[in-house]
């Protein structure tokens, strides 16, 4: 059981918007102990495959750095080539903010989101995912300014959580313990109007009910609502 909140309550979340000077749109969102920092950049230089479409895209790189772990790992530049599990996040980041995303409005732009975990306890993918939609819509928003574009991309806001079945109980945003210990684990990509954009689910030491997944689910469209809440708030100011 959890210690210091309930099992369907998030942990202490932050966003930080505008983080990295340099960038388009940044910010460094702090979901309890699992911190990623999100910079948004504009690429004028669109991929190949995209010339002639007058539309543009939206990608993502993904990485933890040596010490957001116990213990140190290498680079993995280091090794010369990325895992599968990092092409994977990234990915699954570029594909969810596409699904929000009117590329023809983006016209010829290219939006790069680079998310890179500083310290992880869990949840490091839903975290990234949630920051990047932040940096996205403050890079947006400088585009619209600078005359760039001429209306909002964005058809709605999104977020990502995770959910797990622990002893036959369901438990919202897991952090690295509980991950760890889960049964079942899950993470959702939904957006504010309870779209569902992806669902990863693997069963670890039990298989998933039909009523646990409903259960998770339903916690997880609990979870979203209040970080695009939180989202909202920070892109007002």
């Amino acid at each position: 059981m959890r210690k210091n909140r309930k099992i369907n309550e998030l942990r202490k979340i932050e966003i930080i918007p505008n983080f990295s000077p340099n960038a388009e749109g940044s910010c460094l969102i702090k979901c309890g102990e699992t911190h990623v920092l999100c910079n948004a950049s504009v690429d004028e230089n669109i991929p190949r495959w995209l010339k002639g479409q007058d539309r543009g895209w939206i990608t993502a790189e993904y990485g933890m750095l040596p010490r957001s772990t116990l213990d140190r790992m290498n680079r993995e530049s280091k090794i010369g080539k990325q895992s599968g599990r990092t092409q994977e996040i990234q990915r699954l980041i570029g594909r969810s903010l596409r699904s929000v995303t009117d590329l023809h409005k983006l016209k010829n732009y290219q939006v790069i989101i680079d998310c890179d975990v500083l310290q992880a306890d869990g949840g490091t993918r839903t975290a990234a995912i949630t920051g990047a939609f932040v940096a996205l819509k403050l890079c947006i928003n400088k585009l619209i300014e600078q005359k760039k574009i001429k209306s909002d991309p964005i058809i709605e806001s999104l977020a990502a959580i995770s959910c797990g079945v622990i002893e036959n109980e369901t438990y919202l945003d897991l952090d690295y313990s509980e991950d760890l210990g889960a049964e079942v684990d899950a993470n959702f990509v939904i957006t504010e109007n309870e779209k569902l954009v992806e669902i990863q689910m693997t069963s670890e030491e039990k298989l998933c009910s039909e009523d646990n997944f409903q259960q998770m689910l339903t916690i997880a469209k609990v979870g979203i609502k209040q970080l695009i809440e939180i989202q909202k708030e920070i892109l007002s100011k």
